[in-house]
């Protein structure tokens, strides 16, 4: 659900919520199925086209979205995979039954709003199909948003204008179920204007550094002690998670090593799409795990779940960037211009390309 809406916060504010219940009839404790949801969200907000995070960490790199997101492929699988064993291992620990009520009110409120055929998919395989045959991100996403005006009005009778309303301001469910009620309402022009503000913000004030060579003093005393390119991604990682703890938003997290670091993984050999990767892998899902985070304060408070209970649990944040930092030392996928890394180790900072090398 996190992939298909590009939210990690409403797919747990809502199944997530409906999830915790169906744990505790189940007898699972309410801190293992918080930490199970959101692993499962945040790994499909990271891989998504459609979220906020995605699209600002390709856009403040300065990365093609669906670069970034094949970048990100490999280790976002190795994570969550290694996630789901340890849930299936915690799993053969407990046992119970599946309350079937929770279960058939979303069915219920979903058939009741919406006429559910094979036609109403045709929007997620417009969108996902042209994703996956490599087209850009905004003729894909144009025709996505089409795709889905035609089956409204087909399927949902909607008018023009009631379509138009939903591509602006998005969808606004009246079913009798709250849960599929909080889940739909999303989407909408309106609703990528924070991101749109904040990616304009980021490359704004980027510009600024970069002129007034701010960059460029931040980026050396960083790279001082870096020799290698995957002591730089390494290190990207731990600045993102280090921003994250200390600034509470996992947008900063982004947006200031994003920024600052491009140049600098240039001067390396390293194409952008590694550093974009590297700021989302440490500092999309780590942010959660902190209590005085934004993302910690509103997941506790949609589940009930304090966060330090849910922490241990949380797998996903602890691999995603664990696998990371295993990459980065061990250079799997990390693929760096060979001549600029050696020069930059030999000369005790990052070397510039050769002009027409393969980063």
């Amino acid at each position: 659900v996190a992939f298909a809406i590009g939210s990690s916060w409403t797919t747990v504010g809502t199944l997530g919520v409906a999830f915790v219940g169906i744990g505790a009839g189940l007898g699972v404790p309410a801190p293992m199925t918080v930490g199970a949801v959101l692993s499962g969200a945040y790994a499909g907000d990271k891989q998504s086209p459609l979220s906020d995070t995605t699209n600002l960490a390709a856009g403040v790199t300065n990365t093609d979205l669906y670069a970034h997101i094949r970048r990100m492929r490999t280790g976002t699988a190795i994570a969550f995979g290694l996630a789901a064993l340890g849930f299936a291992a915690l799993g053969l620990r407990t046992s119970g039954t599946i309350p079937a009520g929770r279960i058939a009110e979303i069915q219920g409120g979903l058939t009741e709003t919406y006429a559910i055929t094979v036609v109403a998919f045709v929007p997620l395989v417009v969108t996902f199909g042209l994703a996956l045959r490599g087209y850009a991100a905004l003729p894909t996403l144009v025709a996505g948003v089409f795709a889905g005006a035609f089956t409204t009005i087909l399927l949902q009778g909607t008018g023009f204008v009631a379509a138009w309303e939903i591509f602006m301001y998005g969808t606004a469910p009246e079913s009798a179920s709250e849960t599929v009620n909080d889940l739909l309402a999303t989407g909408g022009l309106t609703g990528s204007a924070w991101t749109i503000t904040v990616v304009v913000a980021a490359l704004s004030l980027g510009g600024i550094l970069e002129r007034t060579g701010v960059l460029a003093v931040i980026a050396h005393a960083f790279t001082s002690a870096v020799r290698s390119p995957g002591a730089l991604v390494a290190g990207t990682g731990v600045s993102a998670i280090f921003i994250n703890a200390l600034t509470s938003q996992q947008y900063m997290s982004i947006v200031l090593p994003g920024v600052t670091l491009r140049n600098t993984y240039d001067e390396f050999g390293l194409d952008t799409d590694q550093l974009s990767r590297a700021v989302e892998a440490a500092g999309t899902p780590t942010g959660a795990l902190f209590p005085w985070h934004a993302g910690a304060v509103y997941m506790a408070g949609v589940t009930g779940v304090p966060t330090l209970e849910y922490a241990p649990y949380y797998l996903f944040a602890f691999l995603s960037p664990l696998v990371l930092f295993a990459m980065a030392a061990t250079g799997y996928t990390i693929d760096a211009n060979p001549v600029s890394a050696d020069a930059g180790a030999e000369a005790g900072e990052p070397a510039t390309p050769t002009p027409g090398g393969d980063d």
